[in-house]
């Protein structure tokens, strides 16, 4: 048995950017940074990892539509590898998170400045299959 799920808060790096295929299949990609802070000889140290975030069909839509630099997303999803070739003919890598469920939290902004909303106050949810029903908890972010 392998689990391969990945969870993560964090910033939009960028705006998104969409393309479209046959039979109006989209996807869409934009960097997605976390941030850890800690103390380090007395000193405030701020770690941020940035991770490369994949949207196909409808959660591209959405992103398209609704996300924007600086906003704060929660995404769920899974780790994929994928190589190719460069025009030199040098074997490249990237690591992606493909999504399978996002939550646009808001700005960091407009996070600083006003309390805490609960999840039903919240802007809207997406999942990857919107027929699947998605069960409501009061998460703690």
């Amino acid at each position: 048995m392998s689990v391969n799920k990945v969870i993560l808060v964090g910033n939009v790096g960028k705006d998104p950017e969409v393309k479209y295929f046959d039979n109006d299949v989209s996807v869409c990609n934009f960097p997605l940074a976390t941030s850890e802070t800690y103390t380090k000889n007395g000193e405030k140290v701020t770690q941020t990892e940035w991770h490369n975030i994949v949207l196909w069909r409808g959660l591209a839509k959405v992103a398209e539509n609704y996300v924007k630099k600086g906003m704060q997303l929660y995404i769920e999803g899974s780790l994929r590898t994928r190589s190719w070739e460069d025009q030199d003919g040098n074997k490249k890598y990237i690591t992606e998170v493909m999504a399978s469920n996002m939550q646009m939290l808001g700005r960091k902004s407009d996070n600083e400045s006003a309390s805490q909303a609960s999840s039903e106050t919240a802007q809207p949810t997406a999942a990857a299959d919107s027929s699947v029903e998605e069960e409501t908890d009061d998460l703690p972010f």
